[in-house]
C-alpha cells in the first residue's frame, strides 16, 4: 500500500494486552513479536501487561487503558479461539461504542494464505471505543505477524494512503 513520504509520521501510543493463563513475560513470545514491530515502526509502547482468560479482568483493564489519555491503542493477543476459555471477543463487545467488523474479515482473508482453513476458528475483532482503538489478533506469533504486517503497519501509519485510522483519531470522540 502506498506510503506518502512527503507526509510526517505521528507516532502511536500502543498498549499491548497478552491474553493467556499460561504465559509470563519471560515466555511471551507473541507479545515480544507486537511490541518489536510496534517499536520498530516508531509507536510508543504506552503499556504492556499479560491477563488471564478472565472476561471481567480483561474489561477492567481495557477499561483502565481507554481511560488514560496516554493510550491511543490497545492490540491484544490471545483469547480469541473458540474454546470455553476464549473470552477476548465476548469482552471488547461489552466495552465497545463502534465494531469494526471488517478487520477480523480481512484478518481472516489474510490468514487464510498462510493457515488455510483453520482460519475460521479465529474470532479476530476490532473496535473503537471513547477515542480509543482496540484490536484482537490470535495468540500465536505467525497470526501477531499477519495482523501486524498485514493491516495495522499500514492503518496505524499516519502517512499511509488513500486513508488510515491515525487521521480518524482526532475525530473519534464526535458525537
Amino acid at each position: 500500500m502506498p506510503i506518502d513520504e512527503a507526509a510526517t509520521f505521528l507516532p502511536v501510543r500502543i498498549a499491548v494486552l497478552t491474553v493467556s493463563d499460561t504465559r509470563s513475560l519471560a515466555d511471551d513470545r507473541s507479545g515480544d513479536t507486537l511490541v518489536a514491530r510496534l517499536t520498530d515502526a516508531g509507536h510508543v509502547l504506552a503499556a504492556r501487561e499479560i491477563v488471564k482468560d478472565d472476561a471481567d479482568l480483561l474489561v477492567a483493564t481495557l477499561h483502565r487503558w481507554i481511560d488514560d489519555p496516554a493510550v491511543d491503542c490497545i492490540i491484544s493477543t490471545g483469547g480469541t479461539g473458540v474454546t470455553g476459555r476464549d473470552v477476548t471477543p465476548e469482552a471488547i463487545e461489552r466495552v465497545a461504542d463502534k465494531l469494526i467488523p471488517g478487520f477480523g474479515e480481512l484478518f481472516r482473508w489474510l490468514s487464510f494464505k498462510t493457515i488455510g482453513t483453520s482460519t475460521v476458528q479465529s474470532r479476530a475483532c476490532a473496535c473503537v471505543t471513547r477515542g480509543t482503538y482496540i484490536f484482537a489478533l490470535p495468540g500465536s506469533t505467525g497470526a501477531v505477524k499477519d495482523g501486524w504486517d498485514g493491516i495495522l503497519a499500514s492503518q496505524l501509519d499516519s502517512r499511509h494512503k488513500p486513508c488510515n485510522f491515525v487521521e480518524l483519531m482526532p475525530r473519534l470522540r464526535e458525537r
